[in-house]
């Protein structure tokens, strides 16, 4: 795409030293060396920032759009929209400014090719691969998403990929923040790519929000392990009508690796009802991760020193290494002057002596209570469960209660109770999430057979035969019903 080192097909062979036959060789601070490739609102130079010695792609605005105040202001409404953007899976901006009548941007550059490039060459994916890249793009929306920004136009062109494999979601140009003015985005002006778009921004972009995205995470997805699109057309209203109708062939039909909860969620990414859609790219990670079917690095890439990322866990170049602490798990930071292994022994040494605490806490009735403890019921509390974190204590009646958490002789265990708190929290969610999805599934199953049943003339047949098969015997059951029961009480008598 436009900052890749691989060149656009629709430019000319680079122009080293010069912008295209435009006459330059320097936009402010950056040299340009040579054209990558032209988008639909300019062209994109690889350039060198002659003060920091990096190398950096430079969007420049088309003279004929320059002369436009709307496409200009678009510009750099782009520009501030992922300049917003701080993540490691995300293009970033580093400038924009004027120069010489001409509007520019600069931007991050990527040593690599897009993901449409390498789907040309590689056909599909592999399962693990196809998570790896799509878990990457929904960590980066998830991000531009909490800044009230949408991207509006997610797609294998989009998706960039380093020489080592570091996936960059790339050209927030579509991107709108959904609490600015939206007065140039016309009602019925759908901006995107037809084949990824969902169905209420091909109707309104104006009214999209972030479920825009996660549709468009699903037909890539979709895309990457099938190598195919989910709907087609011979023009862009009959994609979308097909969209509309939401009727396309199981990744799993298509590809027998697909398992069935993945199918299932692939469903659900694409559903044409937007309530019916994962409701962000949290949920999203949440379901995918969840597999644990992600290759932690993607197996097409070539490269020593690779990079290794998974979900929750940092990119490392050519190794695994063990993901960060939960940011909601408290920490405890040792005192001053003392190791690691004296407050352990202080803890220890704390929670095994007689104190008496005064301890206020809720009993498993739902009764606020206070009760006096030594130190060791207070830790064996907490440990079973008869105590929480929500717990306050005192040593002396005169003093104020204080979270239990707050004394040392706790801190530790309440910490490992938070954690166990959250983790059992998590599985519960994700256990209630997947039987939800799995009753869409059987449900799904019924409605397929039935359309199968109805679809086509010889469907139109059989569903009339069946139909007269059922009704037909439960009418001659009726209508014979006394000569029956006659027949069964004989038969009956006779034994």
């Amino acid at each position: 795409m436009a900052n890749s080192a691989e060149p656009s097909s629709s430019s000319s062979q680079p122009t080293e030293g010069r912008a295209a036959g435009k006459g330059l060789s320097q936009l402010g601070k950056y040299k340009l060396l040579k054209k990558l490739g032209q988008g639909g609102m300019g062209e994109v130079y690889l350039a060198e920032d002659t003060k920091l010695g990096r190398n950096a792609a430079i969007k420049v605005l088309s003279k004929q759009l320059a002369g436009k105040s709307d496409f200009v202001q678009r510009f750099y409404r782009e520009a501030r929209a992922m300049a917003k953007m701080n993540h490691d899976n995300a293009v970033s901006v580093y400038d924009v400014d004027e120069e010489h009548g001409f509007h520019y941007v600069a931007m991050e550059f990527v040593d690599g090719k897009s993901m449409q490039r390498w789907m040309d060459q590689l056909g599909k994916l592999c399962i693990g691969d196809a998570l790896h890249v799509v878990l990457r793009c929904a960590e980066a929306l998830r991000v531009a998403h909490d800044q009230k920004m949408i991207h509006r136009d997610i797609k294998p062109d989009n998706i960039m990929l380093t020489s080592k494999g570091k996936v960059k979601v790339a050209d927030f140009g579509l991107a709108k923040a959904t609490d600015d003015d939206m007065s140039m985005t016309q009602s019925g002006a759908g901006l995107g790519t037809p084949y990824y778009m969902a169905p209420e921004q091909a109707r309104n972009a104006k009214y999209v929000d972030c479920r825009c995205d996660v549709y468009a995470l699903g037909v890539t997805l979709y895309y990457f392990i099938t190598g195919k699109l989910p709907f087609s057309g011979q023009s862009v209203l009959e994609i979308i009508t097909n969209k509309e109708k939401g009727q396309f062939t199981p990744a799993r039909r298509l590809n027998p690796e697909v398992t069935e909860r993945l199918d299932l969620i692939i469903d659900k990414l694409m559903s044409k009802d937007v309530n019916a859609r994962c409701k962000d790219c949290a949920e999203v990670i949440n379901l995918l991760s969840g597999l644990g079917l992600e290759n932690p690095s993607l197996s097409f890439i070539d490269a020593p020193d690779k990079v290794v990322q998974t979900a929750a866990k940092p990119a490392v170049p050519g190794r695994t290494t063990a993901g960060p602490a939960p940011a909601s798990a408290p920490r405890t930071i040792p005192a001053a002057g003392r190791t690691s292994a004296e407050d352990a022994s202080r803890t220890k040494t704390s929670v095994e002596s007689d104190q008496n605490w005064i301890v206020q806490f809720r009993t498993s009735q739902g009764k606020d209570t206070i009760g006096k403890f030594t130190t060791a019921q207070v830790a064996q509390g907490l440990k079973n469960g008869t105590l929480d974190q929500k717990a306050r204590a005192k040593k002396n009646v005169s003093d104020q209660f204080m979270p239990i958490g707050y004394f040392p002789e706790f801190e530790k265990l309440v910490e490992g109770r938070v954690i166990k708190e959250k983790a059992d929290q998590k599985a519960g969610d994700m256990k209630s999430l997947y039987k939800e999805i799995e009753r869409q599934y059987e449900w799904r199953g019924w409605n397929r057979w039935f359309k199968n049943l109805v679809s086509g003339t010889f469907g139109m047949i059989s569903l009339v035969i069946w139909i007269s098969v059922v009704f037909g015997g439960l009418f001659a059951v009726w209508y014979f019903r006394e000569p029956l029961w006659n027949a069964m009480a004989g038969l009956l008598n006779s034994k």
